[in-house]
């Protein structure tokens, strides 16, 4: 194991999974040293959408000067004495976007003379809940629900390192759902947030839009169905005239989006008997599913951990907090680390 230095074992988390670059210092104990991110969302927001090669050519020109700023923030002036472990995801995500991140940190580690590890993008966001809510954290088994714009998943976490992957979306994922949605409004990317800013002065009650999958008996999600209807619900009112009802429309979609997830997180509740619940992920923002979840917790006795609302969406303090502890569990990569962008955590 590499030596400490004054600062404890330092972990750099990279995170470049899609459209931010974001860069973590943080010791053994998961207090965050420094944390920053570059974030792209006015870049792509023209297009309605993540641009991939845009994306990647960004990560290139971000991600070294920030690094620069990391160090000055954290105070480190001898990253090769004071930084103990680089850890970096490696996938699931965009492949040149991926790239940027990887090789990086494979040039750091090996500059350095440190270990590397790379991490799996949602094993990230299992460690944005179950570490970084202070010292209430949930210890395994425990149920995680990871909803964003590219992931809706129930898993139980056994024990870190060991996860089932209980139920997934057949199709969209709940956060493609609501950019779609946005876009259609005219909301611009990303769609969450505008959403459920609007939402707060609207009626859910408004408009009926389907629950998907409602009454079936598996752990699945579909959004795809439930933001088409919203689509339709949407050119209807607008062929009909007049002010389009969007904080109305709004309300009802997210209420719809909602339940769809709280119904099955119910159902995986009952199903495993495990009666603590992690959230996380972009939606994980929402404040209507924080409430709900939030409700749903109290009335069951249930225990539920929601990080930060800063945690939700990508970010390196939990790629640095899920590759210390694994690196501590003994894994290890070397300098043939590679991007996977369908790297499979089940």
């Amino acid at each position: 194991m590499t030596e400490r230095g004054e600062k404890g074992f330092v972990t750099l988390g990279v995170e470049t999974s899609c459209d931010d670059t974001a860069l973590a210092l943080i010791d053994e104990k998961n207090n965050v040293l420094a944390d920053l991110i570059s974030s792209q969302i006015d870049s792509h927001s023209a297009y309605g959408g993540v641009v991939p090669e845009l994306a990647s050519r960004m990560h290139q020109e971000a991600i070294l000067p920030l690094l620069e700023r990391l160090f000055a923030k954290a105070g480190v002036k001898e990253p090769r004495k004071e930084i103990s472990l680089v850890a970096v995801t490696s996938g699931p995500g965009l492949m040149g976007s991926l790239l940027v991140g990887v090789m990086t940190a494979k040039a750091l580690a090996q500059g350095w003379d440190i270990p590397l590890i790379g991490v799996n993008h949602l094993e990230g966001h299992i460690f944005a809940a179950a570490r970084a809510v202070g010292e209430r954290q949930p210890r395994p088994p425990f149920i995680s629900l990871i909803v964003s714009g590219g992931h809706t998943e129930i898993v139980l976490v056994r024990k870190f390192g060991d996860y089932e992957l209980l139920g997934f979306t057949r199709d969209d994922a709940a956060g493609e759902a609501f950019d779609k949605v946005s876009k259609t409004l005219g909301l611009g990317y990303p769609g969450g947030p505008a959403i459920d800013r609007l939402a707060a002065s609207g009626s859910a009650e408004a408009f009926t839009l389907p629950i998907p999958l409602a009454s079936t008996k598996e752990i699945e999600f579909s959004f795809s169905g439930l933001k088409t209807a919203a689509i339709t619900l949407i050119e209807k009112e607008r062929e009909r005239g007049g002010e389009l009802p969007l904080a109305d429309i709004c309300a009802s979609f997210q209420r719809a989006v909602v339940e769809s997830l709280l119904i099955k997180l119910k159902l995986a509740v009952k199903k495993s008997g495990v009666k603590q619940i992690t959230l996380s992920g972009g939606v994980a923002a929402n404040s209507a599913l924080r409430s709900a979840l939030a409700g749903y917790a109290a009335a069951k006795k249930i225990e539920l951990f929601l990080p930060p609302r800063a945690m939700c969406t990508d970010n390196a303090v939990m790629i640095a907090a899920a590759g210390y502890n694994s690196y501590m569990r003994g894994n290890r990569s070397d300098l043939r680390l590679s991007p996977n962008p369908s790297w499979s955590l089940w």
